[in-house]
């Protein structure tokens, strides 16, 4: 897999400690961002890192096609967003469909985009959530694999809701990897926007 990153790298750290070298393989981390701190941790493993960055690029669909190049060069057959802050276009996801999945931090379909846990704070929510979904060519609507909640009805603030987000996402985006290197995950016949499991494979926390 490949692992597409923008800033600190703290989900790329959970794969690396969890799925890499398992039961899945990280070849390549590219980034939005020179000097993203995410790229000295796979740097660290010896992995292959590159930056793409936007403004490097007279179009988003010539960055978008640099950048999915260099990943099926490296033999990357899942592409992880993880923390990643672009948008990826219709020809780069066709070029990998059905493979490539992103974690976001609200319970899907509430609060898509930038900004989710401000929005919910915003609205006034007392659940937050963490979702890892398959990426479409719309904005984080792409069908669900795992969610998980946590109530904190008293937050005020972003950074309160990231610090009880954090260990739900670095555990759901390695579990997904699991289940989609396992093929162990398919749609659902009756509903395209549904993502069933294999019942063998179902752990706890699955949902």
């Amino acid at each position: 897999m490949a692992v597409l990153v923008s800033g600190t790298g703290t989900n790329l750290q959970a794969l690396l400690d969890t799925v890499h070298g398992r039961s899945a393989e990280v070849v390549a981390v590219a980034s939005s961002a020179a000097g993203a701190p995410a790229l000295a941790r796979a740097e660290a493993l010896g992995i292959p890192t590159a930056v793409f960055a936007r403004g490097d690029y007279g179009e988003r669909a010539a960055r978008d096609e640099a950048l999915a190049d260099w990943l099926e060069q490296r033999g990357a057959r899942l592409i992880v967003l993880a923390g990643y802050m672009e948008l990826l276009g219709a020809a780069f996801i066709g070029r990998f469909a059905g493979n490539v999945i992103n974690v976001h931090p609200s319970l899907l379909p509430a609060f898509p985009g930038l900004g989710a846990i401000e929005q919910a704070l915003a609205y006034g929510v007392k659940v937050f959530g963490v979702t890892v979904h398959f990426v479409d060519e719309g904005v984080d609507s792409g069908p669900v694999i795992l969610q998980r909640a946590v109530e904190l009805p008293d937050a005020r603030s972003a950074e309160e809701v990231i610090a009880a987000l954090r260990p739900l996402e670095h555990t759901l985006l390695p579990r997904a990897v699991e289940l989609m290197a396992s093929g162990s995950l398919r749609p659902d016949p009756e509903n395209p926007r549904r993502t069933l499991l294999d019942r063998a494979a179902v752990g706890p926390g699955d949902g």
